[in-house]
C-alpha cells in the first residue's frame, strides 16, 4: 500500500528527546525503553493499513518486523513517530500515550523517502539530531558540535562532514542518518530497511551499531526481509501483514505456517526445505 501523501519530509524534523548524557558511549535511559501496541488500528484513503495489532516490546530488547511489501511495516514505524495518525487503539512509550511525553525515539526512514536534492551538509543534518536538547531558537553549543563530531566518527563518515548529503552514495547517506540517530542519543532507535541497497561495509557498520547499543540497552526495531538476519541477530520478530500474525522468539515466530499465512504464493520451500520469499518488487507502504 503506497503512502505518497505521508512522505517523509526532505530532511526529517527533529525529534524530541530526553536528556540524557552527552556521550554516546554511556547513554543511560530515564526509564525502561518500552514499547507497548494496543489493538493499534490505521487507515489510508478510508481502507486498512493495519487492523488490531497488539504486542509489547521489552526494555532492551532487539525486534525485527517481517513482512510482504505493503504489508503495514511502514505504516507501523511512521505511526509510532507521529506521521501517520492512529484511528483506534494506543501505543505506549515509557508507559505514556503519544504526545504525553517528551520524545525519545529515533527513526531513520528508508532511503527512497528522502529527497536527497535538500541543500544541506552531512554536518548539518546530523547535528538536526541535536535540536531536541538545544531547541529551535539556540545555536549548538561546543558540547552539541562535539557529539556530531564523534558521531560522525563512530559512523566512519567524518571527512564527509562539509559534503552536500546529495553527493554521497546510497551507503554513506544510510550512515549520515544513523548518525544523525546517535546524535539524538535515543532510548528508542526505529530503522526501516536499513540493509536495503547499501554497501556490505554500510551493513557491516550498521549491525555493529546494533551491538553497541545492545549494550547501552537501546530498544531496536528494523523492518527487513532477511530471514536469515532476523534470526540470527534479533530477539523477537513481529511477523505482519495488515495484522500481527506472529510475535516471539524468531524460532517460534518464523515458522513455514506462520511464513505462508503472510507471504501466501510468494513463499518458496525449496528441496532442502529452505525458505526463499520472492518479494523483489519494492514499493512504499
Amino acid at each position: 500500500m503506497k503512502h505518497a501523501a505521508n512522505r517523509t519530509p526532505s530532511v526529517l524534523p527533529p525529534a524530541k528527546t530526553l536528556t540524557t548524557s552527552a556521550r554516546i558511549e554511556s547513554v543511560a535511559p530515564l526509564a525502561e525503553a518500552r514499547l507497548e501496541f494496543d489493538a493499534v488500528t490505521v487507515t489510508y484513503d478510508g481502507a486498512p493499513a493495519l487492523t488490531e495489532i497488539s504486542f509489547q516490546i521489552p526494555h532492551g530488547a532487539r525486534v525485527a518486523v517481517i513482512g510482504p511489501n505493503g504489508a503495514g511495516k511502514s505504516t507501523l514505524f511512521k505511526t509510532l513517530v507521529g506521521l501517520l495518525p492512529l484511528r483506534r487503539g494506543r501505543i505506549l512509550i515509557h508507559g505514556l500515550p503519544l504526545g504525553s511525553h517528551l520524545d525519545c525515539v529515533a527513526y531513520v526512514p528508508q532511503r527512497e523517502d528522502v529527497d536527497w536534492r535538500f541543500p544541506v551538509t552531512v554536518e548539518d543534518v546530523v547535528m538536526m539530531g541535536r535540536f531536541g536538547h538545544l531547541g529551535w531558537l539556540k545555536r549548538p553549543s561546543v558540547e552539541d558540535r562535539a557529539v556530531v563530531r564523534r558521531c560522525l566518527e563512530q559512523m566512519g563518515i567524518g571527512k564527509l562532514a562539509k559534503r552536500s548529503i546529495g553527493d554521497l552514495s546510497g551507503g554513506q547517506q544510510q550512515r549520515v542518518f544513523l548518525a544523525r540517530a546517535l546524535a539524538q542519543e535515543p532510548h528508542i532507535l526505529i530503522m526501516d530497511e536499513p540493509f536495503t541497497g547499501v554497501d556490505i561495509s554500510t551493513q557491516d557498520a550498521t549491525l555493529g551499531l546494533l551491538d553497541d547499543l545492545r549494550h547501552q540497552q537501546v530498544t531496536v526495531m528494523i523492518s527487513t526481509h532477511d530471514l536469515h538476519l532476523a534470526k540470527e541477530r534479533f530477539d523477537q520478530v513481529a511477523l505482519l501483514n495488515h495484522r500481527l500474525i506472529a510475535y516471539g522468539p524468531p524460532g517460534q515466530a518464523l515458522t513455514p505456517e506462520n511464513l505462508s499465512e503472510a507471504f501466501g504464493g510468494r513463499l518458496l520451500v525449496l528441496p532442502n526445505n529452505q525458505i526463499v520469499i520472492d518479494d523483489c518488487c519494492h514499493e512504499s507502504e
